[in-house]
């Protein structure tokens, strides 16, 4: 309620350059916005796949996508009631090969880590748009680095299941496919603020879009609800007309919502269609062995 009051009051006066600057996107930029929401997602959990997968769970790809999905539920009010909504469905529906909690909660860093890393390192972008001074981002890539580096320490340690989550970071391989993912996700929602920026009229540079995501993550895990996109434009890029930054917000927002109801939508389609070939007796899609089990061996797991 705080923030729709502030939008509200920020938007004063100014109606009807919302309205047009919110209609002038082309469709077809908030489809290909859309798209690079679903790409974003898929990226991020694949490296939530491979976190787990290196902690010792052996969920099929299927069931933990569908588990996956449930975040996008969850974040709609707040990004961490998001990453719980999404543990809770997959130890639902593989209590038997996925870790325990502990272990899942710890297997989010190494993503986070890798997020948080570069958030720091382009932490510069906020210096202009917020006015701080321009030794913060310094601070900000030494307490990230040393966060990084001890959990990179923690990784090495086996005696304890929650350092499982970060086995991930034992090797360089596994380390680095997890930060080509996150990458590949960042920048989907790096260049969907972009496009919708210039969209909506604001001359916004590809470091603007930056500072915007860096906002839109940040206030995300306050309370705020679906206004934290119109907020952190207006935050960033209020200066340059406020209803063209709010509009921008709304629409990633929007745009961000409908990619994220996509995935949702294949993971219950996935879902009745796994328990329609269950019933016409086909093989089940979601089998995976219990972590120990020997290589023959099989266990049909639950669907998601």
């Amino acid at each position: 309620m705080l923030t729709a009051g502030a939008l509200v009051a920020a938007l004063a006066g100014r109606r009807d350059e919302f309205t047009t600057a919110l209609s002038s996107a082309p469709l077809t930029i908030l489809l290909v916005a859309a798209l690079l929401q679903v790409v974003a997602l898929l990226s991020r959990t694949e490296a939530w796949h491979l976190s787990i997968e290196a902690a010792g769970g052996t969920v099929a790809r299927r069931i933990l996508y569908r588990a996956s999905s449930m975040q996008v539920v969850g974040s709609v009010l707040n990004g961490q009631l998001g990453v719980a909504a999404r543990i809770a469905a997959l130890r639902r529906s593989s209590p038997t090969v996925s870790p325990q909690v502990p272990t899942l909660i710890a297997a989010e860093f190494p993503i986070l880590a890798v997020e948080a890393s570069l958030a720091a390192l382009t932490s510069f972008t906020l210096i202009g748009p917020l006015g701080l001074p321009w030794w913060l981002p310094v601070i900000v890539v030494a307490v990230i680095g040393t966060v990084s580096a001890g959990l990179r320490h923690l990784a090495a340690r086996e005696g304890r299941k929650v350092w499982r989550g970060l086995a991930v970071l034992r090797s360089l391989s596994g380390g680095g496919r997890v930060v080509a993912l996150v990458l590949a996700a960042v920048f989907a929602q790096i260049f969907r603020n972009w496009m919708l920026l210039h969209a909506v009229g604001v001359d916004a540079s590809f470091f603007d879009a930056i500072a915007v995501l860096i906002a839109v993550v940040t206030l995300g895990q306050l309370p705020l609800g679906p206004g934290v996109g119109a907020a952190a434009a207006v935050l960033i890029l209020g200066s340059e007309g406020p209803a063209a930054a709010a509009a921008a917000g709304v629409l990633m927002t929007v745009t961000g919502t409908v990619g994220g109801l996509c995935f949702a939508t294949w993971a219950g389609g996935d879902h009745v269609w796994a328990r329609v070939r269950l019933r016409r007796g086909q093989p089940n899609l979601d089998v995976a062995r219990p972590a120990g089990e020997a290589d023959g061996a099989s266990q049909v797991t639950p669907s998601a």
